[in-house]
């Protein structure tokens, strides 16, 4: 019998007081890919880290190809040939995609020849693999989903036999990620060996031959994709009965509490990427923005919210009595930005100062130039309990919580605010199946007490379970508004472009 690609054996690991991987055993054939799904924080991550050569396990074995090996570090891992494609992508943006592929296996000094014998090799990959892009392209100028094909190719250029995705489909539009599962698809039949960590069980179902499941970390269970359901793999998740179907009633729409009127972005090299846009969102309804990304959404997010420039038109916020407030930053305006990394956190400060980023000026945590330690301490701690934040640690930097729980500490900083206006864009982008559930509770909750809710998000199954209403962007233009009975098939000609009475 063939030896299995990887063979782990009671991995564990810690930091400090915290268990991330607990007597860990996984076992993954050759030329298959194997899911691993979890909650954020169920230690998923880490595991890869170690196999990877990040992080040294403080106890277990690893097997490569039926081998005991020892992986001090990630040029140990490209030995054996391990690859990885991490969540956030480890390129060198001023550089081209052919310097990217090349950098720290040049060939010797002779750069002119690596440079050369680099670009065949690069060429065949792509065309075995479906990685079309331009070696000569500026990495920084690509779009996520072809700079993650880059990431692919640099692991398959070092020899990748056995290749770590992290998240991959976290960054990518629909059409970008059902091009990725192709070129899984094509990695397997070359006999490549896939490992997916991923959150999104629809994918776990549609392109894995087998998935491993963590929580807490620790292996729970390992199942025969073509043996589970999405329903099964989702309490074995979060150990309970996970409600897949977003629960609400009827909405009660009240007061105008937002209005946008003939609202024009352009950005800097003047592109207009939002064109008069006019649209009201009332207290107790959920309108959503659907889209595919890049459409001028994230303009339109910005721009409402104060951080992006407005070439011409009005935005205007109402206060509890229907009467305008005009428009001051803040002023009852809550915003979830869809990049957390960007605009919602800074990584290197800790939870507990992430926790009032932006308030950390009101006064119940601090006057003047002083702030109230303690009342931010005990404000994070109570955020963190109410979002289930994991590891519930004010002191533990950004930067080292899952990105789920990442996303977590953003939304529960502007939740709490109690906001007349909640503006959020991709709410549960990199979250967990059981973390999704209660966002979305959430959220129907802030509508169901009278918040206005402007949603933005590219996973049209999540505009159409929570909006009451939805307007569709195209190019920087609302091409129409449908309710959340319209089919895919309808919103998803608005979101190309065409109108409905055009189609018809």
């Amino acid at each position: 019998m063939t030896a299995p690609a990887i063979q782990l054996q009671g991995i564990s690991k810690s930091f400090g007081s915290v268990h991330a991987n607990r007597d860990i055993d996984l076992t993954v054939e050759k030329g298959t890919i194997h899911g691993i799904i979890g909650e954020n924080g169920a230690g998923k991550s880490t595991l890869m880290s170690i196999l990877y050569g990040f992080y040294q396990a403080d106890r277990g074995t690893i097997a490569v190809d039926g081998t005991q090996v020892t992986i001090r570090d990630s040029d140990a891992a490209i030995g054996l040939g391990i690859g990885m494609v991490h969540q956030h992508f480890m390129l060198v943006e001023p550089f081209t995609v052919l310097e990217n592929v090349m950098l720290g296996a040049e060939g010797g000094a002779l750069l002119n020849k690596g440079r050369a014998e680099a670009r065949q090799e690069l060429q065949r990959l792509e065309k075995e693999y479906e990685l079309n892009v331009d070696p000569d392209a500026i990495v920084g100028d690509l779009p996520v989903g072809l700079q993650q094909r880059v990431e692919i190719l640099k692991a398959l250029y070092r020899g990748a036999e056995i290749l770590i995705l992290d998240e991959p489909t976290g960054v990518l539009t629909p059409d970008e990620a059902d091009h990725l599962f192709r070129i899984l698809g094509q990695l397997r039949t070359q006999g490549k060996t896939v490992l997916l960590i991923t959150h999104k069980l629809r994918e776990i179902m549609a392109i894995t031959d087998d998935v491993s499941v963590m929580r807490q970390g620790q292996m729970v269970a390992t199942r025969h994709t073509a043996d589970t359901s999405v329903e099964e793999l989702a309490e074995l998740m979060v150990g309970r009965r996970v409600l897949l179907q977003v629960d609400k009633g009827a909405a009660t729409p009240g007061k105008v509490k937002l209005e946008v009127r003939n609202l024009e972005v352009v950005d800097d090299i003047g592109v207009r990427r939002v064109k008069e846009a006019s649209f009201q969102v009332r207290a107790g309804e959920i309108v959503g923005i659907a889209g595919v990304s890049g459409n001028g959404q994230s303009e339109l997010l910005e721009a409402i919210a104060g951080i992006g420039p407005i070439a011409s038109g009005e935005v205007e916020l109402f206060d509890i009595s229907g009467e305008p407030t005009g428009w001051r930053p803040r002023h009852g305006l809550g915003h979830v930005p869809e990049d957390r990394h960007r605009m919602g956190l800074v990584t290197k400060f800790t939870a507990r100062e992430n926790t009032i980023l932006g308030y950390q000026r009101d006064a119940e945590f601090g006057s003047g130039m002083f702030l109230d330690r303690k009342a931010v301490l005990e404000a994070s701690k109570a955020q963190m309990e109410r979002f289930d934040v994991r590891p519930p640690d004010p002191s533990l930097k950004a930067a080292n919580f899952s990105g789920g729980n990442q996303q977590k500490i953003v939304l529960a900083r502007e939740i709490e605010q109690d906001p007349d206006v909640l503006l959020i864009g991709q709410p549960t982008r990199g979250v967990d199946v059981g973390a999704i559930e209660s966002i979305h509770r959430r959220l129907i909750e802030l509508r169901d007490a009278g918040k206005a809710i402007l949603l933005v998000s590219v996973e049209l199954d999540e505009i159409r379970a929570l909006s009451d209403r939805i307007l569709v962007m195209f190019a920087g233009e609302i091409m129409g508004e449908v309710g959340p009975e319209a089919s895919e098939r309808e919103i998803g000609l608005l979101m190309s472009g065409v109108r409905a009475e055009d189609a018809a």
